[in-house]
């Protein structure tokens, strides 16, 4: 029997870390904490066990995920959407880089643009393990998540864009991205991680390793944001009404008509390959099998909002 040393901090460790939705309501972590000699000597190694997809090479795609039908297709639309969100949250993390008004911030979001990019690139990764041929990558990305990006996507992208490119708003930006981005969308993908495990080993584990990752980046987020709020109480009233504003734009997407589609779709495979899940628990006390698309989303949207209440309570911005 082996025994595994742990070499890692536990949060970074692919077999220590807390599940994304234990470690979004709990850790707490700092930039200084989570500088780039922490990045180096942890993620690589730590989290990504030297593959840069994340996930074991050696556990392949199983055979009925290369087969035509609703769960291969409700996989493939998951991970398109998915990589068009890593990116465009990488392209914007670039404005925290460049507006951090200390060494400390500026290195963590250059660590967390990094982790973002990555993760845009091994979601694509594993459309390429599907199947997808490399010269038409590009092109199936957008026949299958196209329309679900400009719907979903763009417009949040413009509310950050103004916030982090046009006002230069560094903490506002950390707020947005921290509260309203990921925030939001970490119960949904901690969701994602545990649907697949029993079908698409694979992309469970590229999930867990986004998941890891995204843990301190809402931790550090967090802790940025409470540190200026304590030494600039005068901007409590602004923050509060930028996280009003974001709320609002996320009232008013489709974001709920796109889940339950894909929900719907994932329901369909759910029902041809109930062998394959067995009695496996999508959470304590609740079989895979006996779940519905709308209990999975009701469970996903209560996780998002103990996920929020939970980092706006930390940041000293709950009224």
């Amino acid at each position: 029997m082996t025994t595994y040393v742990a070499r890692f901090p536990a949060e970074a460790d692919r077999h220590r870390a807390p599940s994304l939705l234990d470690g979004a309501l709990h850790a707490h972590l700092t930039p200084e904490g989570c500088d780039l000699g922490y990045w180096f000597r942890a993620v690589p190694e730590g989290t990504l066990g030297g593959h840069p997809m994340g996930r074991s090479p050696d556990v392949p795609v199983p055979a009925h995920m290369m087969a035509d039908g609703p769960l291969r297709e409700a996989v493939m639309q998951e991970l398109a959407f998915r990589s068009m969100a890593e990116e465009k949250a990488a392209r914007a993390i670039a404005f925290l880089v460049a507006h951090a008004p200390d060494l400390a911030g500026m290195d963590f979001y250059t660590s967390q643009l990094m982790d973002e990019a990555r993760h845009a690139y091994a979601f694509r990764g594993h459309l390429l393990e599907l199947g997808v041929p490399q010269e038409e990558l590009e092109a199936t990305m957008e026949s299958l998540a196209g329309a679900d990006r400009d719907a979903v996507l763009t417009p949040l992208e413009e509310f950050g864009l103004s916030v982090m490119e046009k006002d230069r708003d560094y903490i506002g930006g950390v707020i947005t991205l921290t509260v309203l981005v990921e925030g939001v969308l970490a119960p949904t993908a901690e969701l994602s991680e545990r649907k697949w495990r029993p079908f698409d080993p694979p992309a469970a584990e590229i999930e867990r390793a986004a998941g890891i990752d995204e843990i301190r980046h809402l931790s550090v987020g967090t802790t940025i944001a409470r540190r200026h709020v304590r030494r600039h109480p005068e901007e409590v009233n602004r923050i509060r009404e930028l996280v009003a504003r974001g709320a609002e734009l996320w009232s008013r997407l489709p974001v709920q008509q796109l889940t339950s589609r894909r929900e719907h779709l994932y329901q369909q495979g759910l029902e041809q390959h109930r062998d394959l899940a067995g009695d496996y628990e999508l959470w304590p006390g609740r079989r895979l099998v006996d779940t519905t698309p709308e209990e999975r989303m009701l469970a996903a949207a209560e996780w998002a909002r103990a996920t929020q209440d939970a980092r706006l309570a930390d940041m000293g911005l709950t009224p």
